[in-house]
């Protein structure tokens, strides 16, 4: 039976242990009244309306990487749904070509988009924001 159980707790089918838990009245009475006070008294207090997420507006996020590791964060806030402009002064050319195909990757998942605005600037954006325009001296090089 020892090789049945090990078999089964691998399966995740194994007999769990229940664990019981005792109170008394006063605990559930208690507990029965903040619970109570926690309660909304009137539902249309729970609704938030849409036009609230625009007030906050779009934050805008400056990244200056020093590593390749540091571009993991930058990826996390586009998941997040926030852009970034992204200064690669700081690192070294294969570390910085190496961010950029990171980062290239994470907004074509995103649907989202990347754009080179200086010599090692880039802003990356998710789906909701769009990029208008050219810089001159971007399309010369």
């Amino acid at each position: 039976m020892g090789v049945m159980n090990k078999l089964m707790g691998f399966l995740g089918l194994e007999n769990e242990e229940y664990i019981e838990e005792t109170t008394t009245v006063e605990e559930e009475r208690d507990e029965q009244e903040s619970s109570h006070k926690r309660q909304p008294t009137n539902r249309a207090n729970n609704v938030v309306p849409f036009q609230a997420r625009e007030k906050e507006g779009i934050r805008l996020i400056l990244c200056e990487p020093r590593h390749y590791s540091d571009a993991q964060d930058i990826a996390d806030n586009l998941r997040h749904r926030r852009p970034v402009v992204v200064n690669l002064h700081r690192v070294e050319k294969d570390q910085a070509k190496r961010i950029i195909d990171f980062l290239s990757g994470t907004v074509y998942a995103l649907n989202g988009d990347i754009q080179k605005v200086g010599d090692t600037i880039f802003v990356c954006t998710p789906d909701h924001v769009d990029i208008q325009g050219t810089i001159s001296s971007v399309l010369e090089e």
